[in-house]
């Protein structure tokens, strides 16, 4: 089964990181929700891709404000995703720093489901840290393929020994032989910015395990025509 994953909530139907957007991402069919995950000032996790952003002509910091002000300006903390759309779904995060790993994972082990949960970073410490820590959560390395630095194959078995379930890059660094590669060492491919039928459509004959996109109802639909 390929995990269609609804990128940032599905950003092309809704604001990115909101409830509406992850709502709208789920009623569209997506099987996953994907976002980024940052610690606000009182310690909550918080869904949000920059560390700072603008709303107007404020400029906010999310490490230095409260999880209760971020969401008068539509930032969710993690735990509202569950309050508001239960855990009936593959979760994508990309921990956008280590401090923010340990209180993710207590909120995912409290009302989440930690083995349909993916913690992505681009950082083999913070995972290997993950995989110590909370062995019952999926951990993905993602990571543009030239910036690896070694051989694939070394870095495939590199993951395979660390424990890491998948290898999240874009779809352009990808090809049949490296899905059929990473499968050898039982390590799973996903593929991101899938925006496009063709994309999609290559990936899915690359055989990867999961794809993310902006526009759900396309991505929906292509992976279903693709399985039919």
């Amino acid at each position: 089964m390929v995990i269609t994953f609804a990128h940032r909530g599905g950003c092309a139907h809704a604001p990115e990181n909101t409830l509406r957007a992850f709502r709208t991402g789920l009623d569209l069919g997506a099987g996953g929700l994907e976002s980024d995950v940052w610690l606000s000032r009182d310690g909550q996790p918080v869904l949000v891709h920059d560390e700072r952003f603008r709303r107007g002509l404020r400029r906010v910091d999310v490490r230095r404000t409260d999880a209760a002000a971020l969401a008068r300006f539509g930032v969710p903390r993690l735990a509202d995703l569950f309050d508001e759309l239960g855990n009936d779904f593959e979760l994508s995060l990309d921990v956008k720093e280590p401090g923010a790993a340990r209180a993710t994972v207590e909120v995912l082990r409290r009302q989440g489901v930690p083995e349909r949960s993916w913690l992505c970073s681009g950082s083999l410490a913070l995972l290997e840290d993950l995989r110590d820590e909370a062995p019952d959560v999926r951990v993905v390395h993602s990571r543009r393929r030239e910036r690896i630095g070694t051989e694939l194959e070394a870095h495939a078995a590199r993951l395979a020994a660390l424990g890491v379930d998948a290898m999240n890059m874009h779809y352009t660094d990808w090809n049949p032989g490296l899905v059929t590669l990473f499968h050898r060492f039982s390590v799973r491919a996903f593929a991101w910015d899938t925006q496009h039928v063709r994309t999609l459509r290559a990936m899915l004959e690359c055989g990867v395990d999961a794809v993310y996109a902006d526009r759900v109802d396309r991505m929906v639909a292509t992976v279903a025509e693709w399985v039919a």
